[in-house]
């Protein structure tokens, strides 16, 4: 039986190792997709000095459009809760945004989404086949999905091999040893480290299929007790625009008195800034208004005393607070473009299984379901999954000119 899985474990690995290398180097590399952008350009994420309150979001997009080519619209912004970071303003197209320091108003830089990070998920994904937005077949997303099933035969091909016979030998494929030679390292490298990183290889191995295959999709779902199919709850909400049974606690369960719409001194600072926008505001009805957004952000700074971002867009707000378990997981707010007035609420602890495991799926994939530890974990295995794809041709072409001496 050992044999057998040998055989799989190699003549599986020689036409798909190529595949795996490059999947599994571009999805080590996304990991840390924003921190190395932060790091590159600091101007874009981070403001120069902390001054006072922040602008409204209304001053701030009517600045940016001030400062913007005409043609580039503003769908949305994205406000976050560290008083240290810019705010971003949601443009069309993928993971395209504007930076905007919310102390100034300055627009200090645009990121159009189709630069490195951008290619990089196309090569991770599609092979940098094009999107296919219609469900159409694509040639990369069919390679890159039977590469990543194979992926995982040959993984646990892989740890049927390495089992150990006795004690002895277990000793021995628990060990790197590093002063025995290259030809030593590598093969201990490959065997042992592949114990190792079996693990976080197959759940990121189990969870990108669900990107590949419908039938999987479906399958894996089914598996945890959920459907594909999206499914949203709404929270009725009362006359007065406040969920019913969410009424008098904010978004962390701190009590607050209901039907409370007296302003804060920082929301008569925000309401006097805007009444001078809306005096000059241009009365496009097509157009969103502005002001309605930025009561609406106050809205929701009142209810939770902690989060991560707040995404504005009109007639939507979501709201992100969680840092462990599943990152995507959010509030989301309908409002009344109009007045502002909150209409709906859709909340994350109220979403049925199948939205739930949405987030779960991703966070696993990209390792934020543990915060930093499991990131550079999952960012180390997948280094490590391109290795034994190298190693594992090394191996092979070394055996070869073995025999051909």
């Amino acid at each position: 039986m050992r044999k057998f899985f040998a055989k799989m474990h190699l003549w599986l690995s020689i036409p798909f190792g190529i595949i795996i290398t490059i999947v599994c180097l571009t999805g080590a590399i996304l990991v840390f997709e924003t921190e190395i952008l932060e790091l590159c350009y600091p101007s874009r994420y981070f403001v120069r000095e902390i001054k006072g309150e922040p602008l409204s979001p209304a001053f701030l997009i009517y600045s940016a459009q001030q400062q913007l080519p005409d043609s580039v619209k503003i769908n949305g912004i994205r406000i976050s809760s560290d008083p240290r970071r810019t705010y971003q303003l949601v443009l069309p197209g993928k993971k395209a945004v504007c930076f905007i320091d919310p102390y100034t108003a300055e627009v200090t830089g645009i990121d159009d989404g189709q630069g490195f990070f951008m290619q990089t998920m196309r090569l991770h994904r599609w092979l940098l086949d094009s999107y296919k937005r219609d469900g159409s077949f694509s040639l990369g997303k069919a390679v890159v999905g039977y590469a990543t099933l194979v992926f995982v035969v040959i993984l646990v091909s892989g740890l049927a091999v390495w089992f150990p016979c006795n004690r002895k030998m277990l000793k021995n494929r628990l060990k790197i040893k590093t002063r025995a030679g290259w030809h030593r390292f590598f093969y201990d490298l490959h065997v042992s480290g592949g114990f190792y990183a079996a693990l976080f290889l197959l759940a990121l191995a189990l969870t990108g299929l669900t990107w590949s295959f419908g039938w999987y999709r479906d399958a894996f779902y089914a598996v945890f007790g959920g459907t594909t199919g999206r499914t949203e709850v709404h929270v009725p909400i009362s006359a007065g625009g406040r969920s019913m049974g969410q009424e008098g606690k904010t978004g962390r369960g701190v009590e607050k008195k209901d039907g409370d719409r007296s302003f804060s001194g920082r929301e008569s600072r925000v309401a006097v800034k805007e009444t001078g926008l809306s005096a000059g505001k241009r009365k496009e009805s097509q157009k969103p208004d502005y002001i309605r957004w930025a009561e609406v952000l106050s809205v929701l700074q009142e209810r939770y005393t902690s989060f991560n971002s707040i995404t504005i867009q009109d007639g939507s707000a979501t709201v992100a607070t969680a840092d462990y378990g599943n990152t995507r997981g959010s509030d989301r707010y309908l409002f009344d473009p109009a007045s502002g007035q909150i209409t709906d609420v859709q909340l994350y602890k109220d979403q049925p299984k199948s939205g739930k495991i949405r987030g779960w799926i991703y966070s696993v994939h990209t390792g934020t379901w543990g915060g930093m530890t499991t990131r550079i974990l999952s960012c180390l295995a997948s280094l490590l999954g391109a290795v034994f794809a190298v190693t594992g041709y090394y191996f092979r072409i070394k055996r070869k000119i073995r025999k051909m001496k």
